[in-house]
């Protein structure tokens, strides 16, 4: 049994959409006002309250504040548990000597509400909330398993989703004896130890055309006006669908590779750290290709279907011999593997790609 999150898109009228913007507003109020209250009763009686503690309490600020009685307790009482959540992530890092960066105040970040056990019922294509209505919701997939609780989000669009965080069980699928390494870059985006390559799509680079104009009248329009609004509109529209796109490539290909192969071996890279001291060209092109994601896309569907993925240490995965193990220097611009050792001549991402493989395996034993 494990959880899994259904994700879906809704379709509020205006009405629905000004209620549900109250209860973001009412749920970001009592967050704050929930870490005030524990800040002070500690900074000035040394008194650590509870969660529950705090649940008492909202009653009387219902009580004082009837516009709270607007929406449903549940979605009031969650903000709690956050804030209840981020002091013990907090104390955790300070017993652990690491920088415990303090719970912080929520501003207009805050996006999300959540139904934690009832006050919502999912109908076809409506979705029921408690003091909202029965909103439009497009199931482009059936949910499985039971429902545990909704949380619902805003993005910085404007666009609202209903997340179903479900119990369904594990099925693994059967096993097989294939095996695969997976060397990331930039020209191509994949190359597989098999010696298949996979494109790079570099969507954000092919998505910079359509950037052009309406960033450059984003850049001269006055701040504050309807017509910076507008195009910082249309700019974040833009990079929402790019996003879209390079998701859905990982998605597929990590389905792919997981169905296909029993082992998977990956390298543990630093994408941070690689994008230190480099050529802003490159950088752009690092954080196009969003290897990270596909590596976490790997890692999740692997567990879920019995598979092993495998992170490897990445040094010398390019330099080192394949068929000798030597090290042989070479510079990034030199894109085939020549060892004068044993004589192996092959393409350098693929020669990388059995190396992770081959480091895959022995950590497998």
């Amino acid at each position: 049994m494990a959880t899994k999150t259904f994700k879906y898109r809704l379709y509020p009228t205006a009405a629905q959409r000004t209620a549900m913007q109250k209860v973001l507003d009412a749920c970001r109020w009592v967050y704050n006002k929930t870490l005030e209250l524990r800040r002070d009763a500690w900074k000035e009686q040394q008194q650590s309250l509870s969660k529950y503690d705090t649940h008492k309490i909202l009653t009387k600020w219902k009580k004082e504040q009837h516009w709270l009685n607007d929406v449903y307790s549940q979605c009031l009482r969650e903000p709690q548990e956050r804030v209840d959540l981020a002091f013990q992530h907090f104390f955790r890092r300070v017993k652990a000597g690491q920088k415990p960066g303090y719970p912080r105040f929520k501003g207009d970040w805050y996006k999300s509400f959540t139904y934690t056990q009832s006050g919502f019922r999912l109908d076809g294509n409506r979705l029921f909330l408690s003091k909202i209505g029965n909103i439009k919701i497009v199931v482009h997939c059936a949910i499985e398993g039971k429902i545990k609780r909704v949380i619902v989000k805003c993005n910085h669009l404007g666009n609202w989703y209903a997340c179903f965080l479900c119990d369904v069980d594990i099925k693994p699928l059967p096993p097989t004896n294939s095996v695969i390494g997976i060397d990331v870059g930039c020209e191509y985006f994949a190359t597989l130890s098999n010696g298949e390559q996979i494109p790079n799509p570099r969507f954000l680079r092919h998505g910079e055309k359509a950037l052009e104009k309406p960033q450059v009248r984003l850049g001269k329009a006055t701040k504050g006006t309807p017509e910076h609004r507008k195009y910082k509109r249309v700019v974040q529209h833009i990079h929402e669908r790019i996003a879209n796109r390079r998701s859905d490539f990982a998605h597929k290909l990590s389905r792919m590779l997981v169905d296909e192969y029993q082992i998977i071996a990956l390298e543990d890279l630093k994408i941070k750290d690689m994008q230190d001291g480099n050529w802003r060209s490159l950088n752009k092109s690092i954080g196009d290709a969003a290897w990270y994601q596909l590596r976490t896309f790997i890692v999740y569907k692997a567990e879920w279907a019995g598979r092993n993925a495998v992170l490897v240490d990445p040094r010398n995965t390019s330099q080192m011999c394949s068929g000798c193990g030597e090290i042989v220097p070479k510079k990034l611009s030199e894109r085939v593997h020549s060892c004068p050792h044993c004589g192996l001549k092959i393409d350098r991402d693929h020669n990388a790609a059995l190396n992770i493989l081959a480091r895959g395996l022995s950590c497998l034993g």
